[in-house]
């Protein structure tokens, strides 16, 4: 009888749950202290211990929590997972509810990391959105010039001679650049005091010729000076001529801002040179 008892006594435990029970009791441990260790929740355990599979989610989690609890009890998982597996062969598999965490912390907050960029990247957003609508610096614009260029090739595929000479502009200020544009297909020459040409061709439609700013009183001379264009600055002045006749007449910024000024009052300006 003695040696009967002895034996009972030094038998392990049936069932995995209650030899991972004796584990625990054996390090002194509460099961609410293998929750923290495993993340598995209280009532799972329990139900590990108490071969209660019915309120786990599904098999493998029965087996998955288990391990868990063996390790940290220091007993042999693959022995509780062997035995766990066969304490459920008996019942029927549940699969898994798709979004089961049992392992989540509720109250999780985004890190202290994660918030700094998202206030830096805000920031720089409404930076950006005050620069587009309150400023410039992301806008182009036209030029003046390109833009009566554009107009004055547009008139000379339509306007008549008479329509190019017929709208002097008030003189700009007082020097600047000087641009000759060709309103139809002409003849063109420009030479400076000393007789240099600076200049000679026939002119397409469109084409422009830059007087250099450098020239000593400059003088342009063409048969058809109303199909020349004069532009200071991009602004449009009082042509070379208005009809069919070959004429010399300076277009340095300074001729041409007299004859656009006597224009403009309403004066007689100097008759060109014909020769």
């Amino acid at each position: 009888m003695e040696g009967d008892t002895a034996s009972n006594a030094n038998a392990s435990p049936a069932g995995a749950g209650a030899r991972l029970r004796a584990a625990r009791e054996a390090q002194g441990l509460d099961l609410a202290e293998i929750a923290v260790r495993t993340r598995i929740p209280q009532r799972h355990l329990e139900a590990i211990e108490n071969a209660d599979y019915s309120g786990l989610p599904s098999s493998t989690y029965a087996i998955g929590f288990a391990k868990a609890y063996a390790r940290a009890v220091g007993a042999d998982e693959v022995a509780v997972a062997h035995d766990i597996r066969g304490e459920l062969g008996t019942l029927p598999e549940r699969s898994a509810p798709p979004q089961y965490y049992p392992l989540e912390e509720s109250g999780r907050m985004p890190s202290r990391g994660f918030a700094w960029v998202a206030l830096v990247v805000a920031l720089l957003v409404l930076v950006g959105v005050g620069l587009w609508y309150g400023t410039d610096l992301f806008r182009g614009t036209t030029p003046a010039e390109d833009v009566l260029a554009s107009t004055g090739t547009a008139s000379a595929d339509s306007a008549s001679n008479a329509s190019v000479a017929a709208v002097p502009a008030a003189a700009p200020a007082a020097g600047g650049q000087v641009t000759l544009v060709a309103s139809e297909t002409v003849w063109l020459r420009v030479r400076d005091r000393t007789g240099k040409r600076l200049f000679e061709k026939e002119m397409a439609p469109g084409e422009r010729f830059d007087v250099p700013r450098d020239a000593q009183d400059p003088v342009a001379r063409t048969g058809r000076p109303d199909r020349v264009q004069v532009l200071i600055n991009g602004s449009q002045v009082a042509p070379l001529g208005t009809g069919v006749e070959t004429v010399d007449v300076g277009v340095s910024a300074e001729a041409l801002q007299a004859r656009s000024s006597a224009a403009a009052d309403g004066g007689n300006v100097a008759a060109p040179t014909a020769q």
